[in-house]
């Protein structure tokens, strides 16, 4: 992280060929089996192999700035249309043409697993290890159970059942033992555990310029809320207001521990400025790169921009930058900032099409080979306030529902919720508070990897297809909306984790 230093835990399997003249030949030592005791002997120890666990967020793989693989163009606001060459896997993706062979998909599912293993060892070591302060030991397996509960929240969204593995694995025989899908309401029961642990734990109310990148109460209560009304959206119907009531209980403990007065008083462009990325209060949580560093730069302002511009970036792209389609530019309401702020249109022959501008760094520090600052933005309080919009009206609170819709509105400059009733356009387009809700959570919270888990929670997986399959196929450029149905709810288990026992790691539907 930023000002830290980074070491990664490396977990190599060694094989034991030292013997004593003490031990009988009889005693065997497993080949396979991992030891890791010599490596965590002070708090320092843990403390490294956290910045461990932070570290591997960075990856493409994982849930880092290069990750709307896996949720925006999976969702119906970003894509591409090159189905050929280096395309070609990419396109499954917001194709709906995902098979299980797919490397991208198996290289994002190990990457989430990689993560939930680093976690695991601090968990298995930390109480091994001598600490003079107690809070500190707690404020550190906070940190390790918060991040473990981010990844399995991503792995049971995206593909239902899956292995819930919550120790060290040090030999081949545990990996094998832990191998099968655990039902979802088993995965969630641990989520919320860690996270209960973490929002009870002596954690700091909100990252601060010096920590950034570090997880705060502010954080693990988001997450908390975001995890319990998502259980109420789609899963156990049976505890859907204990859910509810619980995730508003979490997103209001959040809300509160604001530093801020009104979300109006936070320009919009703050939130997404590289010089305020440590000072602007509505950040809660981000992962943090370092502006002009070849290897801690931010790449997403460069690889979002189109041939022929220079916003973003100073270092020239030679391609169509982070395309978006056209169903998103549709649903902009006239004169909204936001996407003016947002997207542009590129002029330039081979592109003539529209691009991500949220993420700029054209400064000299970023300089022209494209080492920019920007953070990747995990949580904010625009976020929370929707969440709080969502989980409002599903209790039957629709003036607190649209009190929060309306904050978000009017930070926007855009008219408050009953006057844009009374507009003809918005009153067709989205009938009612919970469609208004989500259409605000789409320009607001757009390409910040939102969207797909909007949607999950918004339909039931059948209301999903019908939502898709009314959509125009002309805003989508080269995807088949056709291909969309009810398999699509989740992603197929990766084929190299299916094979390993096609019983215990069955198959989810319409992909065998």
């Amino acid at each position: 992280m930023k000002n830290k230093t980074i070491i990664t835990v490396c977990l190599s399997i060694g094989l034991v060929v030292a013997s004593s003249c003490k031990k009988s030949f009889l005693e065997k030592s497993d080949p396979n089996a991992i030891s890791l005791d010599n490596d965590f002997k002070s708090p320092n120890d843990i403390l490294l192999a956290i910045n461990g666990i932070y570290q591997s967020l960075r990856s493409s793989n994982n849930i880092g700035e290069d990750s709307g693989l896996w949720t925006d163009e999976r969702s119906d606001d970003t894509g591409r249309n090159d189905n050929q060459s280096n395309a070609g896997e990419p396109f499954q993706f917001n194709n709906f043409s995902l098979i299980p062979s797919n490397t991208y998909l198996f290289s994002h599912w190990t990457s989430l697993y990689g993560t939930v293993s680093r976690a695991n060892v601090v968990l298995t070591y930390i109480d091994k290890v001598p600490f003079t302060d107690p809070n500190q030991k707690l404020e550190y397996a906070a940190e390790a159970k918060f991040l473990r509960a981010l990844m399995y929240f991503h792995l049971v969204r995206l593909w239902g059942d899956v292995p819930l593995v919550t120790k060290q694995l040090t030999t081949a025989g545990d990996v094998a033992a832990s191998t099968f899908r655990v039902k979802q309401a088993a995965v969630y029961t641990q989520i919320v555990a860690d996270l209960t642990d973490a929002t009870n734990a002596p954690l700091p109310a909100q990252q601060t310029p010096s920590t950034t990148g570090r997880v705060s109460k502010a954080a693990a209560y988001t997450l908390l809320g975001q995890v319990y009304l998502t259980m109420a959206t789609t899963q156990d119907q049976a505890n859907r207001q204990t859910n509810l009531t619980n995730a508003k209980t979490a997103l209001l403990a959040a809300y509160n521990l604001k530093t801020f007065t009104t979300l109006s008083s936070i320009p919009y462009t703050d939130v997404f400025d590289v010089n305020k990325k440590t000072t602007c209060p509505e950040l809660i949580w981000q992962i943090a790169n370092k502006q002009g560093d070849i290897n801690y730069s931010s790449d997403i302002a460069y690889n979002n921009q189109a041939k022929g511009e220079t916003i973003n970036s100073l270092k020239p792209n030679s391609g169509v930058g982070g395309n978006v389609q056209h169903d998103l530019i549709n649903e902009y309401e006239a004169n909204d900032p936001r996407m003016a702020f947002s997207v542009k249109f590129a002029n330039d022959p081979i592109v003539k099409d529209w691009f991500i501008t949220k993420y700029r760094d054209a400064s000299a520090a970023a300089s022209n080979l494209g080492y920019g600052g920007n953070d990747c933005i995990l949580m904010r309080y625009a976020d929370v306030i929707l969440m709080l919009a969502e989980v409002s009206n599903y209790l039957g609170d629709t003036a607190g529902a649209t009190q929060y819709l309306d904050m978000v509105r009017t930070r926007a400059g855009m008219p408050t919720y009953a006057v844009s009733m009374t507009n003809a356009t918005y009153a067709t387009k989205f009938p009612t508070l919970k469609l208004a809700i989500l259409h605000e959570r789409r320009v607001e919270l757009a390409f910040e990897h939102h969207r797909w888990f909007d949607l999950l929670r918004t339909f039931t997986t059948d209301e999903l297809v019908a939502y898709f399959k009314a959509k125009s196929p002309a805003d989508f450029g080269a995807v088949q909306l056709s291909n969309f149905s009810t398999k699509d709810r989740y992603y197929p288990i990766p084929f190299n984790e299916y094979k390993l026992d096609p019983v215990k790691m069955y198959q989810n539907p319409g992909y065998n």
